[in-house]
């Protein structure tokens, strides 16, 4: 994923070691003795692997986008780094006994559509999905992994990190708002858009399967309850109002 951990790029998680209890204090042969928290498991990393693939394959979309070498460049290290990031999960899948393309398909439509109702125009809009969009499923992410085993956790927030797109992505559209202040209204509300796509598709994503969705409003695991829900995408909302402010766009 493509998300920074500053904390203005990011949602606040309430992931602070005094705190965790139940599931969230076990490691992953302990916590995995439950059934139903195993199959949550095996779709979270199947869905962050499918994840991590489909951004390395459009981050290598984007740099035949890309106005300079330099760019190209940047944005391969980038592709790379998300490859990386799906082999970790992959690896990690077979590591457990789950055959890693079984676990990703049924994420695959979700993603694919997403990707393909928000396919980027021109080179800025492509940095803006990937700053945006990554960006609000890696917040979703970071909430989900407080809650899970100390090995499960470690895992989702290593494949989380900031591949440096951020800082990437930042400086080249706040340049070119400064070289045409029209742009900023166009990425705006592309950006607006994306948001929404974003939200939908990890609504559909978690309806869709029940053993993640039984997980998060606390069927397994040390899951949400209804008020944290809100909360979380309180959280989900601010953090993506800072990082459009960074951009210099209004949210």
């Amino acid at each position: 994923m493509t998300s920074s951990d500053s904390p203005d790029n990011a949602a606040e998680t309430p992931d602070t070691p005094a705190a965790q209890t139940g599931v969230a204090a076990m490691d992953w042969a302990a916590a995995s003795a439950d059934p139903q928290y195993r199959a949550a498991v095996v779709d979270l990393l199947g869905a962050l692997a499918y994840g991590e693939l489909a951004a390395f394959e459009r981050l290598a979309e984007d740099a035949k986008l890309a106005p300079t070498m330099a760019d190209k460049a940047e944005l391969a290290k980038m592709a790379s780094a998300e490859f990386h990031h799906f082999e970790r999960l992959r690896d990690r899948l077979a590591e457990i006994g789950e055959e890693p393309t079984q676990a990703m398909e049924p994420f695959v439509a979700a993603y694919d559509g997403f990707h393909k109702q928000t396919a980027p125009s021109d080179w800025l809009e492509g940095l803006v999905k990937a700053y945006v969009g990554d960006s609000i499923a890696s917040d979703f992410y970071r909430e989900v992994a407080a809650r899970l085993d100390s090995d499960t956790r470690a895992l989702v927030l290593a494949v989380l990190d900031d591949t440096g797109h951020g800082g990437f992505a930042v400086e080249k559209v706040r340049a070119a708002i400064e070289a045409d202040p029209r742009v900023g209204g166009r990425l705006a509300l592309w950006a607006r858009r994306l948001m929404g796509e974003a939200l939908s598709q990890s609504q559909r994503v978690v309806a869709d399967r029940d053993a993640l969705s039984t997980m998060l409003v606390g069927g397994v695991a040390d899951g949400f309850d209804l008020a944290e829900v809100g909360r979380m995408f309180s959280r989900i909302t601010e953090a993506h109002t800072k990082r459009m402010a960074a951009l210099g766009l209004a949210a």
